[in-house]
């Protein structure tokens, strides 16, 4: 997990990237496509219903063309004596009524030729009981039941009215029962409108269906309404005698509001509907078009998902590559970054990827540079701080010391102890010439133990030797190079600060290697101080003491951290009344 997780925050950002990129090009797509298809749709419908309604007027057309022909011959049947006189005549004799049953046909035959273009048939009744019919197939019932039939009665209510209506067998003799569109009218004296017969011009649905059947198809059906809601005729046969109230309410808003098309719900399907209103027959063509099937053909559903998968596909590809490519230097970039550790400011980074990112590189590594540049001024601002301090104190040689170092020499002398007053002033030129020289300078491990030896020296001169020093120098270490005065201040902090309390003990200077270290330790078994098991903390200047140079030990561990760094420096370890033990720990300095 954690090793995921490592993995991730270096490519969050691509990640992110990606993830955005994906569901945005998802979206657009999903969004685009919805919309073209939305688009595609609508200017198909609409292209569609003018499209049908060019239909509906040719289906119109046809109709009225029908109507036509129904109209000529029922007006050559309203103006014909011999059919009013076959209908509104009484039997007399045999002779008479064959003449007029002759006649009648003669005539009827006449007017049949006006429809003859229609398989239509042609029935009249009289008022005197007479009937005569063309095709006996049609309005298959009695004269007497036709005349209570509601066609009859309908007809006699508006009898100056040419009426269309439905009519389907009722019989149940016959396992199909034949539809009708009956055509009617009533037969009246011109001049006082008596009414002495009907007409009735009928065609099976059947054959009423070619009207409209040329311009259907699937998905695209016709259906024809009267009135009253009834379906008298449609390709979809099932449809057919059926009560569609919704399909008339339909067909009346386009009416009303003069509409192109209304989109529906019928039957459960989703439906555009066109309809136009057939005055002649009191009739409506009703339009009905299936959008599922229409919008199948010209859709195909499967093949715009499929398209749009591979579109979506390949943008996601390229944007993977380009993202990545983008992100790249980054995560690699931060990555570098990440390496740098505490104080570690030398960590550059190698520069690449794009113009932006190597921009980018070439800005921290100069930040870098910078603050290694700044970082060596300010060491070596402190450094040159640091030495000018401990020049300075150098310079300012204790006057006691002086003063007492050549009282004690002149009291050799008055002694007659020559030879050891010489060798005082001599010890003292040493020094006074070691502490004066540059501090920044390095010596030898041989040139500082001189230097410790002459300091001895002079002190026992001074106080007698009931402090002894010994001296323990590996000899592989004579040769490394030391700070100046490095040890000196710790034998003077013993002369003077470790034997309070007893009144003689010594003092032992040791000098070796451990690792990569040069280790000098001043040991005294003099009063010590109790600090338990732990190291003791250094002392700074102590400006009442009688030393040398006044360098406190404080001012040594913070020369050797500030010169050599943290892993270098002082410890000091004391016991009460065991002594003292202070450890230096220098590097190997082998110039």
């Amino acid at each position: 997990m954690r090793g995921f997780w490592e993995r991730y925050k270096f490519h969050s950002l691509f990640i992110k990237i990606f993830i955005v990129m994906v569901f945005s090009i998802i979206t657009v797509a999903i969004a685009a496509s919805w919309t073209t298809v939305r688009m595609s749709e609508r200017l198909f419908m609409e292209t569609f219903s003018i499209t049908n309604s060019k239909v509906i007027n040719q289906i119109k057309a046809n109709f009225e063309s029908f109507h036509y022909s129904i109209v000529t011959a029922t007006n050559n049947t309203a103006l014909s004596g011999t059919i009013k006189s076959f209908l509104t005549e009484e039997d007399s004799n045999s002779l008479r009524v064959l003449r007029t049953y002759y006649n009648m046909t003669t005539q009827m035959k006449k007017i049949q030729s006006n429809v003859d273009a229609y398989q239509v048939g042609i029935k009249i009744m009289g008022k005197n009981g007479r009937s005569f019919s063309t095709n006996i197939n049609n309005l298959v019932m009695t004269d007497k039941e036709l005349r209570k039939h509601k066609l009859t009665l309908n007809t006699l209510a508006e009898p100056k009215r040419l009426m269309y209506q439905f009519y389907q067998e009722s019989s149940t003799s016959s396992v199909k029962k034949e539809a009708e569109i009956v055509a009617s009218k009533a037969l009246m004296e011109r001049t006082t409108g008596d009414i002495y017969g009907t007409l009735y011009i009928t065609i099976q649905e059947k054959n009423f269906q070619p009207f409209y059947a040329s311009f259907v198809s699937k998905g695209n059906d016709v259906a024809i309404l009267n009135k009253e809601g009834q379906i008298v005729s449609s390709n979809r046969t099932e449809l057919l005698g059926q009560q569609a109230d919704d399909l008339l309410g339909y067909a009346q808003e386009i009416e009303d509001k003069g509409l192109d098309y209304v989109n529906v719900d019928f039957q459960g399907k989703d439906m555009i509907v066109l309809a136009d209103y057939l005055p002649s027959y009191d009739f409506y063509i009703v339009n009905l078009i299936d959008k599922k099937t229409a919008l199948g053909q010209m859709v195909d559903s499967k093949m715009v998902a499929l398209i749009c998968s591979a579109i979506v596909l390949v943008a996601l590809t390229v944007v993977f590559l380009i993202s990545r490519r983008l992100t790249r230097s980054l995560t690699l970039l931060t990555r570098q970054m990440s390496k740098i550790t505490e104080r570690n400011f030398h960590n550059y980074i190698t520069v690449t990827g794009s113009f932006e990112f190597q921009e980018l590189g070439h800005a921290y590594n100069y930040m870098l540079d910078e603050l290694n540049d700044y970082v060596e001024k300010l060491v070596m601002t402190q450094k040159e701080q640091r030495n000018a301090e401990l020049a300075a104190l150098q310079h300012q040689i204790n006057p006691h010391f002086l003063y007492n170092t050549l009282a004690s020499v002149n009291f050799l002398v008055q002694q007659g102890s020559k030879e050891k007053a010489v060798h005082t002033i001599h010890a003292l030129i040493s020094m006074l010439q070691n502490a004066l020289s540059n501090v920044s300078e390095t010596i030898t491990v041989t040139q500082e133990l001189e230097n410790l030896k002459s300091y001895v020296f002079i002190n026992h001169v001074r106080y007698g030797e009931r402090v002894r020093v010994n001296f323990f120098i590996s000899p592989d270490c004579t040769e490394f190079h030391v700070p100046k005065l490095i040890i000196q201040p710790f034998i003077e902090n013993a002369f003077f600060h470790g034997f309070n309390r007893k009144s003689e003990g010594y003092i032992h200077v040791l000098i070796s290697q451990d690792a990569s270290s040069l280790i000098c330790e001043v040991v005294d078994n003099g009063d010590g101080m109790d600090s338990g098991d732990s190291e003791l903390s250094l002392p700074g200047v102590e400006s009442k003491r009688q030393l040398f140079t006044g360098i406190g030990m404080k001012n040594v561990h913070d020369r050797i951290i500030l010169l050599y760094g943290e892993e270098y420096g002082i410890t000091v370890v004391s016991k009460l009344n065991e002594g003292t033990a202070i450890k230096i720990r220098l590097p190997l300095i082998n110039k």
